[in-house]
């Protein structure tokens, strides 16, 4: 792991003196992740493609200022949720509702089987939902983040974040328990 760690070194190295082979190396190892991060959270092909483009153009232009402190994936992979998060914003798909205004709803019991459920199936349920849930979810269960974390990403509250990932996983329950309900 830490030879993995020197060669992308050497890499961003040569890419900061703007050697276009080296630049295309690490596109070469990061492009799948970034496009499937970007489309998690725009969820189209083509606009994930965009986003991710810009996202490897914003990074190679601000190497200077790659510390070193996070992995270059991790960085790199917060331009990409900043920038996907952003292109939701401008094409008026990312919906934020005022924690005021939505209704609580009290927990249901969920007698659902999912045993025989796949990862593809659940990933095809979260793309269904509003903007705003998806985000919070891919943000918190796919990429890891916490509700610190997200909150920040999104620009809402902490608690509105943890409202917002709470009713997100409840439509998601729904959702899946409409399909494979016992």
């Amino acid at each position: 792991m830490n030879e993995v760690n020197q060669d992308i070194n050497q890499l961003i190295e040569h890419c900061k003196k703007g050697d276009a082979k080296a630049q295309f190396a690490i596109y070469k190892l990061y492009y799948k992740a970034m496009y499937n991060t970007a489309f998690r959270i725009v969820n189209d092909s083509f606009e994930a493609e965009d986003v991710m483009q810009n996202s490897f153009l914003s990074a190679f232009t601000k190497l200077d200022s790659f510390s070193g402190q996070v992995a270059f994936g991790a960085w790199l992979k917060k331009i990409v949720i900043n920038n996907s998060i952003t292109a939701l914003k401008n094409n008026k798909k990312f919906e934020m509702v005022p924690l005021e205004k939505v209704a609580v709803k009290g927990i249901e019991e969920d007698c659902a089987d999912y045993s025989e459920l796949d990862v593809s199936e659940i990933l095809n349920k979260i793309s269904t939902l509003k903007s705003n849930y998806k985000v919070a979810l891919t943000l918190n269960l796919i990429e890891g983040y916490d509700c610190e974390e997200v909150a920040q990403i999104m620009g809402i509250s902490y608690e509105n974040t943890r409202t917002t990932i709470s009713r997100a996983k409840g439509k998601l329950r729904q959702l899946l328990s409409e399909t494979y309900a016992r």
